[in-house]
């Protein structure tokens, strides 16, 4: 392929991507939407900092919040916080369900409405550590203080020993409903629907643009939900197990493809990084180590699993323990159930049979000779048996193999087991 063919191909494949890629811009004087929903990660983080720099750049009236999340990375909402907190356009929110890092960023709005039966809280980190609850306490209560909020309620949503005997128990952390957070001046109002908080917040009649995610944003987030990454690790697992019987590299490409899809968004994400990668591509390394170099020791590939999976765990975060069990499991069983699927129609497929290990003896393979009928026979040593050697039972002259003994030549000797293509013998007393 020429340089000009490989040129075009590219150019072609960047303009299917930015066909993908949402292409918005705020109107002047406009309100800019910015989904708050689903996971908090790297790629929110992208579309907020994104968006506001959108809204200042355009001239937009107000930033309003739609915010539906039950957490995510603390990172990537610190990140979101401080974006939100330096612009210079007015930020509102509108909160149907605002846990753990979603309270954060909720708190950065200047306004906040609350749909009815919402809330807002819930942000024990996770691990939780003194370190960490001393830090995203600090947060909490520094941004609650900038829109002069109760400092005192913000900091009992990260940590339990904080006392606000009026909205928790002891020994828990907070959790504001819609009326508590009304009554305690978190929220202006408890509204129905998202319209009717704009209205509240004075905006009914401006015209509205949403963020929308870059195409490499829709992947990563796509690919970091749960179930499509249990499939992805399904798809890496099973090219594995395939590449285990063929040996022929094609299944374990695959496989690695997958793997690398997987850890790539989540790397992108902010789920993971370079650590955790390196660590899965050692796991790789070593199990095709094991399959194509060293085969038949297990060392190389049973550490080449446990850093695979321990890999696996890893890219998810603590914070996303239980998402990565989940995932993990609906690989283990997608890749077995396939890998058994396979074994029993792939080898009737024709094509595949070229790729495939079949399990019956073609027409051109044979054998190794039957020589159960020599068991317990007495012959004589034709060669010297160092421990191999021949020997000779009448007018059948076979390979045989002593325990270990050196038998010299013209010894009796008898058969004393018989394994596959093997025969076994020891020198017989001679009286």
């Amino acid at each position: 392929m020429s340089v000009r063919r490989i040129v075009s191909l590219v150019c072609l494949l960047a303009g299917a991507f930015a066909a993908w890629a949402p292409a918005w811009a705020a109107p002047h004087g406009g309100v800019v939407v910015i989904p708050i929903r689903g996971t908090i990660d790297e790629g929110m983080a992208h579309l907020v900092e994104r968006a506001v720099a959108e809204a200042k750049s355009s001239g937009a009236r107000a930033i309003v919040l739609d915010v539906n999340t039950f957490g995510g990375l603390v990172s990537a909402a610190t990140e979101i916080r401080d974006a939100l907190l330096g612009s210079s356009v007015p930020v509102d929110a509108y909160v149907t369900r605002a846990w753990s890092a979603g309270a954060l960023v909720t708190l950065s709005a200047s306004r906040i409405a609350m749909a009815s039966g919402s809330s807002i809280g819930a942000a024990q980190p996770i691990p939780k550590t003194v370190k960490t609850v001393s830090a995203l306490r600090s947060e909490f209560q520094s941004t609650a203080r900038t829109f002069h909020r109760n400092e005192k309620l913000a900091e009992a949503m990260v940590d339990e020993n904080v006392d606000t005997p009026a909205y928790k128990k002891p020994g828990t952390i907070l959790t504001l409903s819609a009326d508590d957070a009304q009554a305690t001046g978190f929220s202006e109002a408890t509204l129905p629907s998202f319209d009717a908080a704009v209205a509240r917040f004075g905006l009914a009649r401006e015209p509205r643009t949403s963020a929308s995610y870059t195409f490499a944003e829709q992947v990563a987030r796509f690919a970091t939900n749960p179930e499509v990454s249990g499939i992805l690790l399904a798809i890496g697992f099973l090219g594995l197990l395939i590449e285990l019987q063929t040996l022929h590299l094609v299944a374990g490409v695959i496989g690695a493809a997958s793997l690398a899809l997987f850890f790539g968004t989540h790397v992108y994400a902010g789920f993971s990084n370079g650590l955790v990668v390196a660590l899965a591509m050692i796991g790789i390394l070593l199990i095709l180590f094991e399959l194509h170099v060293l085969p038949g020791h297990g060392i190389a590939g049973l550490l080449g699993v446990l850093a695979l999976v321990a890999a696996v765990f890893l890219a998810f975060g603590l914070p996303f323990f239980v998402g990565a069990l989940q995932a993990v499991a609906i690989a283990i069983v997608l890749s077995v159930a396939c890998f058994m699927l396979a074994q029993r129609v792939l080898p009737e497929n024709a094509f595949v049979k070229r790729l495939m290990f079949a399990g019956t003896q073609g027409a051109d393979y044979v054998a190794s000779e039957d020589h159960r009928a020599l068991l317990g026979r007495t012959g004589i040593a034709a060669s010297f048996l160092r421990p191999a050697g021949v020997a000779t039972f009448g007018d059948v002259r076979v390979d045989v193999l002593t325990e270990g003994d050196f038998v010299p030549a013209g010894t009796p000797v008898r058969v004393t087991r018989v394994e596959g293509a093997r025969i076994f013998v020891r020198p017989e007393a001679v009286v």
